[in-house]
């Protein structure tokens, strides 16, 4: 039974706060804003409830589960391959990787453990499956994370009110545990994106000037 501690524990990883550097990563959302297809919180939302459904979200909530149950070194290699590969542009790549690795750093110098080089998702994973934490609080979690860093990014690029921000994360809770949930039996086999403007918006960001965010 996870411990109320155990739930502390996935709130300070996941915070904000945590030094994984989120704040500067838009996941193309910046595309979106400087080319006009987001600029109220109902787009916002939608677009939002698109990468989750369609795109990253779901398939990090895969690789999270995949790396919980991982059960060597050599399952840990694939599967980043495998995150890698399902990365839409080389800001992705760049986004998932360092976070991943400030992450699985910070981790295991707190919390003791291997420092494993591996994508956000997958370090996520490791770290759980170690301390044993619940696994499906710590998918519907990181999702939450997921959503409310990117919510944070049109807080501020849009601009969009601090009252409109939550009131789009609040509109994705049900969606978040919903993909968490859905995930429970799903394998590699079931990675991919069809959030085909979010993709695109993420691999024109790569020459988009001028910008504010790494990603």
């Amino acid at each position: 039974m996870i411990t109320d501690i155990d739930i502390l524990t996935l709130t300070q990883w996941l915070s904000p706060s945590f030094p994984v550097g989120a704040f500067a990563y838009s996941h193309g959302l910046e595309t979106a804003f400087q080319n006009g297809q987001i600029s109220t919180a109902d787009a916002l939302r939608d677009w939002l409830a698109d990468v989750l459904t369609h795109g990253s979200g779901r398939n990090d909530c895969i690789l999270l589960r995949a790396a919980y149950a991982s059960t060597s070194h050599d399952d840990l290699e694939r599967l980043n391959l495998t995150a890698l590969a399902v990365s839409a542009s080389s800001e992705r790549v760049l986004e998932t990787t360092l976070q991943g690795r400030a992450f699985s750093q910070t981790t295991a110098a707190i919390w003791g453990g291997d420092d494993v080089n591996a994508c956000y998702p997958i370090a996520v994973g490791v770290a759980a499956a170690r301390r044993k934490l619940d696994l499906e609080i710590t998918a519907a979690l990181y999702l939450h994370a997921f959503a409310s860093n990117l919510v944070s990014a049109a807080v501020r690029a849009i601009p969009l009110g601090q009252t409109d921000g939550q009131r789009v994360l609040s509109a994705l809770l049900p969606l978040c545990e919903e993909i968490a949930q859905t995930t429970r039996e799903g394998d590699l086999d079931d990675l991919g994106s069809t959030a085909f403007l979010s993709d695109i918006a993420a691999m024109r960001h790569e020459t988009l000037q001028p910008r504010i965010f790494r990603s």
